[in-house]
């Protein structure tokens, strides 16, 4: 929780007065001696980057710890204005100026330095007019500091945008309503650090985080993302740059002490690199660190020396770009060109090596740092800070001044950048100091696409879209090399992709993964138990109560164990490989056969008077259903998976229903033409092809919504049991609802009792050849073999419970080919002297 500093009301004080101050007068009643640059425009821009890091106890005063990477982004801000002041397009006849500060990554500094911007820092004579107030901020880097500036000036409607400033908890609109930032939230970086993390397996991880806004609200974020993946954290150790030693020390003893192989520093630069210099003087090797993006690719600590301990190091990072004419741009920088400019002394010791002296200056006698001679060139230099390749943080800076000046351009000419004609509708008069909301308005609403080819805009929280390069610290040549090797990324609303190239990942631990769990997995005839006072990634291991089995995370049931417990779990099913299967298989497929050959004959003999006799379409649907059920057996070998269990039950279900639906309606078209014999009678020219078909379908369709109720409702699903033997598992078919499994089975018998009982009654027609015989022997057969299978189904044990099954499916099957078909094909095949009409019409 941020706690309100009651300091905060009289900076609100201020700030009204010193905008009053403003339009009214330009009488101080003050002055921070501040470092700082200053370019007057048209309209400026202010913007704070902590180029110096420490501050004495003064209110006034800085003492300077010089930022090598915060004075490069000065300097990509200060050439990038120039870049659009040049640029005929955006914003045409209209100069940009900026005021920059310097503060020392403290939430009061940075919170001075955004005061001193809104009340102006240039000289000021009594009789000339006031500079233009600042339209929009650029800042500040850390969280910490970036929260109290946008608390404080988002009541001003001032827009804020940052460039580094991550922390979560900024995308709150009600406590920051005109805040961005180029970067993206830690929300996403917490999700990407996440997914990484159960990507690779890891279980038990160490944190070491930023004793601050930033730090905090990160970890609280990515703690909630990695306990969804049943992640335990070992422990969380908290740093910052103005802690003491001894602080520092306590954290590296907490690392030498814990067992963790994988350590997450969700910190920032500036805080890590103490802990970072100690963990490498104590010689703490073998760890995996994964790195925030506030360190991962900081130019301090990527050298070989610290890369002795975080080499392997994996992180995210914002996108890359290499910006044209910045790097001219950059070896330009001299302190005999401009003598006067904020730190360039500074810079010039730190990349030179030499103190420049102007002329007329004193040279100091006693001093031990080498004087520069004047003709050091920056041109040939292979300084990092020259780099302009690989620009990410910069890069930031850079979107976040064209998202200004593209914001500006639409406030003062009310189209977008590139758009004919130009002219303006807004005067620039009128955007200070009234105006500066309408600012912030059309910052929420700006979408340009940049010259790299980026889609710049910003969601309600004024976020951009999530992106991160994951990058890989690698030793080239000597030099630590920041190699990406994948990506992470929103792909829709709530998803994201996470892309990795593993095989190109150099680790710690050399080429393989390193490995992290608080306890090792239980090895067969062992359990889980829960330590006391221990996270749940730790337990331990003990030996299994016999008759018991362990599910796949070991802690509901162990796993089966013999006297010395070590055993395994015994499969019962019909695989293709034993006899029974084999057997199963054969019979299956010469039924198939059989079914399909006589399909054969029946069309090719169609136009013959035995084939017309016994509805030829109703035979052929028969025998269709035949096949199909003479298959419906296959699906019973093999392991039961989840589909084979609903697929094998509703398969059988439908295609005997399908069959016994066709021989209901053979058997009533008999009758029908008995009857039809009779004088009057019309029946027979009721029931035509039409009414067959209706009848067939109808009675399908009704076990077919049996079917889906009981998929819907409780399907069939594997199912492991003891029932038969606490010393084997059964793995079988669970049919998940009794009741919907003796449904489909009665439906079944209703349809094959109501063919025996008309077929029964039609048994004594006429005719030479009358199919009624048949379909009586038939349906014998059917209902002795499936009123046999009820109590022998229920007494079988394991996979004999399946092989009942399939014979009855086999039985009943070949008793309706053989009844149906057998005669029929008998007389085609080797009495074709029959197959006449005269002969199937005679008299008995």
């Amino acid at each position: 929780m941020q706690r309100k500093h009651p300091e905060s009301y009289i900076i609100l004080l201020c700030l009204s007065v010193l905008y009053l101050k403003t339009v009214w007068s330009c009488e101080r009643f003050g002055r921070f001696n501040i470092p700082s640059w200053f370019k007057q425009g048209d309209i400026m821009i202010g913007a704070i980057f902590p180029v110096s890091l420490k501050e004495t106890i003064s209110i006034s005063t800085y003492e300077r710890e010089f930022d090598l990477r915060s004075f490069r982004w000065t300097h990509v801000m200060i050439f990038s204005i120039e870049e659009i002041n040049k640029d005929p397009v955006l914003l045409p006849n209209v100069s940009l100026g900026y005021r920059i500060l310097s503060s020392c990554a403290s939430p009061t500094s940075a919170l001075r330095a955004a005061l001193a911007l809104v009340s102006g820092l240039e000289e000021i004579s009594s009789t000339s007019p006031c500079a233009p107030a600042i339209s929009a901020l650029i800042g500040e880097s850390g969280s910490s500091q970036s929260i109290p500036v946008a608390g404080t000036f988002g009541s001003f409607q001032l827009p804020i945008v940052s460039y580094f400033s991550s922390c979560a908890c900024l995308t709150d609109r009600v406590k920051y309503p005109t805040f961005f930032r180029t970067v993206s939230s830690d929300y996403f970086q917490a999700k990407a650090l996440a997914a990484l993390i159960n990507h690779f397996g890891w279980q038990w991880i160490g944190v070491i985080q930023s004793d601050n806004d930033y730090g905090r609200s990160g970890i609280m974020t990515f703690t909630e993302e990695v306990k969804k993946f049943g992640v335990c954290i070992a422990f969380v150790g908290k740093i910052l740059r103005t802690y003491p030693m001894d602080k520092i020390l306590n954290v590296v003893k907490i690392i030498k002490q814990s067992t963790v192989k994988v350590i997450l520093a969700f910190t920032t630069e500036g805080d890590f690199y103490p802990l970072m210099t100690e963990i490498v003087k104590q010689n703490i090797t073998g760890i995996q660190w994964l790195a925030a993006y506030g360190w991962i690719t900081a130019a301090r600590p990527s050298t070989p020396e610290i890369f002795q301990a975080f080499g392997g190091t994996l992180g995210f990072v914002g996108q890359k770009v290499s910006i044209p004419d910045l790097k001219p741009f950059l070896t330009s920088i001299s302190p005999y060109k401009d003598p006067s400019a904020a730190f360039v002394r500074n810079f010039w010791e730190t990349v030179v090596g030499c103190r420049p002296v102007l002329p007329g200056e004193h040279i100091d006698t006693e001093t031990t740092i080498k004087i520069c001679t004047g003709n050091e060139t920056l041109m040939n230099s292979e300084d990092v800070f020259f780099n302009v390749t690989e620009l990410r943080d910069a890069y930031n800076v850079y979107k976040a001044v064209y998202a200004i000046a593209h914001a500006l351009h639409e406030l003062l000419f009310c189209q977008p950048a590139g758009e004919k004609p130009v002219r303006p509708c807004l005067n620039i008069s009128e955007i200070q100091p009234k105006q500066v909301r309408n600012v912030t308005h059309q910052l929420q609403r700006v979408k340009f696409r940049n010259q790299f080819g980026e889609n710049i805009f910003f969601d309600k929280n004024g976020d951009p879209p999530a992106y991160y390069d994951l990058i890989n610290w690698q030793l080239v040549n000597g030099q630590v090399q920041h190699v990406t090797l994948g990506h992470f990324a929103s792909v829709t609303n709530s998803a994201y992709e996470l892309n990795i190239q593993e095989n190109d990942i150099v680790w710690r631990t050399g080429k393989t993964v390193p490995i992290s769990l608080c306890s090792n997995v239980c090895p067969v005839g062992t359990r889980k138990a829960q330590i006391k006072g221990k996270p749940t990634c730790c337990f331990d291991c003990i030996q299994c109560a016999d008759g018991t089995i362990a599910n796949s995370t070991g802690r509901s049931r162990s796993k089966i164990s013999n006297p010395y417990q070590t055993s395994t779990v015994q499969s019962f099913t019909l695989f293709c490989g034993e006899p029974m299967g084999i057997a199963v298989t054969v019979v299956s497929l010469l039924g198939a056969s059989l079914s399909l050959a006589t399909m054969m004959i029946f069309i090719h003999y169609r136009e013959t008077p035995v084939i017309k006799a016994s509805n030829s379409e109703l035979s052929c649907f028969l025998l269709f259903s035949l096949l199909l059920c003479f298959l419906c057996p296959l699906t019973f070998i093999g392991r039961p998976t989840v589909w084979t269990c609903m697929l094998r039950h509703t398969a059988f279900a439908v295609t005997f229903a399908l069959c016994i639906s066709s021989v209901l309606g053979k058997t009533i078209v008999v009758v029908t033409a008995f009857k039809a014999t009779y004088p009057g009678n019309k029946a027979a020219r009721k029931f035509g092809l039409a009414q067959q078909r209706i009848i067939v379908c109808s009675c399908t369709v009704m076990q077919i919504l049996i079917c889906i109720l009981w998929l819907k409702l409780n399907p069939p699903f594997p199912d492991m049991v003891f029932r038969y033997s606490n010393k084997k598992i059964v793995l079988e078919c669970n049919p998940g609802s009794e009741v919907a499994f003796y449904a489909v089975l009665g439906y079944i018998g209703l349809l094959a009792v109501i063919c025996l009982v008309l077929a029964f009654l039609a048994r004594k027609l006429p005719d030479n050849f009358n199919e009624a015989k048949f379909i009586t022997f038939s349906m014998l057969i059917f209902c002795s073999v499936w009123i046999t299978f009820i109590p022998a189904y229920i007494s079988s044990p394991g996979k004999f419970t399946v092989a009942v099954e399939t014979f009855a499916i086999l039985s009943s099957a070949f008793g309706l080919l053989i009844c149906i078909f057998a005669p029929k094909c008998y007389i085609i095949m080797i009495k074709p002297e029959k197959n006449t009409k005269k002969h199937v019409m005679g008299k008995i």
